[in-house]
């Protein structure tokens, strides 16, 4: 029986806009993520994937409804102990690459593990050697700025994988890249889960991507639908 390491019951979650309109992003929305899996939800913009995304990663609270992660329900724990789960369970890839552009793409990697404790020659060797892994070793030195957007992305990947988590949540990954860029990207994430059996969740409204994975799952009226076929 596999092991279910994501799972959301019942999801509800409302916006307020400015205007005091409410908007519902949610609106009971159950997900099981099984360890090993390579999941893709899609839908269009405003259809709640981004939030569906921040409540499994614990970077948002729904109204009601449970996350479990690893079994354990999260909703209710104090800021420090999210924290701690996400720094030692989850990995996470942004469209926008979020990486700090005046550290270098080593240092960048390197971020997790310092807010981890991890020993300085211990954390430098693990970044070298995801930098290696992601296939851009001999761009350690290289700020941001001085790499293309799949370059960055690959930098993110290996940031998200530093602290070693069980689960990869990506927010449109190939968002910003070419289609060349985006390939490379979503063969890097595939081989991930087949090698290291990485759980990865991706967020896409890119359907060549989403086809890429092992389920896809679509979001409609703030509820989850399992999509047989694209």
């Amino acid at each position: 029986m596999q092991k279910v390491v994501l799972r959301a019951v019942d999801l509800y979650k409302n916006y307020r806009m400015g205007s005091g309109v409410i908007v519902p992003a949610l609106r009971g929305a159950n997900i099981e993520v099984y360890e090993g899996d390579f999941v893709a939800i899609i839908g269009p913009s405003g259809s709640g994937k981004t939030t569906l995304l921040n409540m499994l990663g614990l970077l948002d609270t729904p109204d009601s409804g449970e996350v479990y992660v690893d079994g354990v329900p999260v909703v209710g724990l104090s800021d420090d102990e999210l924290s701690e789960i996400r720094l030692r369970k989850i990995g996470f890839v942004f469209q926008q690459y979020n990486l700090v552009p005046i550290l270098t793409a080593l240092e960048n990697v390197e971020i997790p593990m310092i807010l981890a404790g991890v020993p300085r020659k211990r954390r430098l060797e693990r970044a070298r050697s995801l930098l290696e892994i992601v296939g851009i070793s001999n761009m350690a030195d290289h700020r941001p700025t001085e790499l293309s957007g799949g370059q960055q992305q690959k930098v993110a990947i290996a940031r998200a994988l530093a602290n070693e988590p069980s689960i990869i949540l990506a927010d449109e990954p190939t968002g910003n890249l070419d289609t060349k860029a985006s390939e490379e990207i979503v063969y890097l994430m595939k081989r991930l889960n087949r090698e290291n059996g990485t759980t990865l969740v991706v967020v896409t409204h890119d359907l060549e991507v989403a086809r890429k994975t092992d389920r896809v799952l679509r979001i409609r009226d703030g509820k989850l639908y399992e999509v047989e076929k694209l």
